[in-house]
């Protein structure tokens, strides 16, 4: 059975002309609604024990709702929500914590009313106070903590008990960078398990590290349901849709989706990899000197063009980026017609593995503003470790070692 199943699952809110109207609804009388807002419909999804999904969307899109419903602290007006097990959430900041006690006196009643015993709680407390690392401020009201405190405490209370289903907002966002990778290692330990994982957030790398599937809400409706870094390509696309934009995915010669956005007064027509004598290469040694040949053809007369691009690794996540904006190189005055030829020659310090390039052209620093075409996975390459020694991970820093033995 699925750790977490929801089906056909909405959600309205709706008024009425009279409050008895409203009571005789309780009762399952018929009473028509004076209007009726949804903000979530037709959802459904279903995370296997061990799987992780990542919830996307833009403000409004349905999120905080879905989580509510799956939590159980709204109803839905429709479809139905199914956990096998214990469910353990992280919603907002704090949420349940009194402000007037301490940290301890929060801990025994905050896992309270998730249904562990008072006993239980004591056997886990010295664990719940070492993971939050708030030192005396455990013993101190929490309404002197700041937010990243705040989180600490609440997430290691909600994790002090492995649960079934481990729901979590954007509160591991707040807080310092080590406890963020202390909570991803615990929710990974905890995945290993077989705890099924719904997690929101903003941050892509988060998204495509962590989980196995994403799925995109869209003013309340699921748009898309599948590989993290596709959906958030498509997410991506999405923020910075105009009125004229276009966006389109389409699978590319290795079967994958590759995301295509923009208005269109400008396209790549050609983007290859070579090394410095111009001879196109798909594969890289490690630290070898490369160039990346792009080409645009203008359509529209643009004031102001800037070409940006993005090395990705195999799951998605970024490894460089920056654009003629940051390097004080904007095209300016580009005329319909013309065609724009851009050499960037690098420095393949990467480690072993697949990398994709995407490319923005846009007429500032950002793509919201102007967003001319945004092509994911616009080029692919491989770099591999011909004659550096053996090393771990994305980036190539040969170090200079130096050992003193007294």
């Amino acid at each position: 059975m699925s750790g977490l199943s929801v089906e056909n699952l909405g959600k309205a809110y709706r008024s009425y002309r009279s409050e008895l109207q409203r009571f005789a609804r309780w009762f399952g009388i018929p009473a028509r609604p004076s209007s009726e807002t949804w903000v979530l419909r037709d959802v459904s999804f279903a995370i296997e024990p061990g799987q992780a999904i990542g919830v996307v969307g833009q403000n409004g899109a349905g999120k905080s709702t879905l989580l509510k419903l799956v939590t159980g602290t709204t109803r839905p007006t429709e479809g139905s929500v199914h956990i096998a097990g214990s469910v353990a959430a992280l919603l907002e900041l704090g949420m349940g914590f009194n402000p007037e006690m301490t940290g301890r006196e929060n801990v025994f009643a905050s896992a309270g009313l998730m249904g562990h015993r008072h006993g239980a709680i004591e056997e886990k407390l010295t664990e719940i106070e070492a993971f939050a690392e708030i030192g005396e401020y455990f013993d101190k009201p929490v309404r002197t903590y700041s937010s990243g405190m705040q989180a600490r405490l609440a997430f290691s209370v909600a994790t002090a008990f492995r649960p079934d289903v481990l729901i979590v907002d954007e509160v591991l966002s707040v807080g310092d960078a080590y406890f963020q990778h202390k909570s991803f290692a615990k929710i990974r330990e905890f995945r290993e398990q077989g705890t099924s994982l719904l997690i929101v957030s903003h941050d892509r790398n988060a998204i495509q590290s962590v989980c196995d599937r994403a799925i995109l809400l869209d003013k309340g409706r699921l748009l898309k349901d599948g590989n993290p870094e596709e959906v958030m390509d498509y997410y991506n696309a999405l923020i910075a849709e105009k009125e004229n934009s276009r966006i389109e995915q389409r699978t590319d010669a290795g079967g994958r989706l590759q995301t295509v956005s923009g208005t269109g007064e400008a396209f790549i027509s050609s983007i290859e990899m070579t090394d410095t004598s111009g001879k196109p290469k798909e594969f890289l040694h490690v630290g070898e000197e490369a160039l990346l040949r792009i080409k645009v053809v203008i359509r529209e007369d643009i004031p102001r063009l800037v070409l940006g691009y993005m090395i990705k690794d195999r799951l998605g996540r970024e490894v460089f980026g920056t654009n003629t904006h940051h390097t004080d190189q904007v095209v300016e005055q580009a005329r319909a017609g013309e065609e724009i030829e851009f050499d960037i020659a690098f420095t393949a310090a990467l480690g072993s593995g697949s990398y994709s390039i995407s490319t923005a052209l846009v007429s500032t620093d950002t793509h919201l503003v102007n967003n001319y075409e945004w092509r994911d996975r616009a080029a692919m390459f491989a770099v591999t470790n011909v004659d550096k020694p053996h090393f771990v991970g994305n980036a190539w820093l040969p170090p200079s070692i130096g050992v003193v033995r007294r």
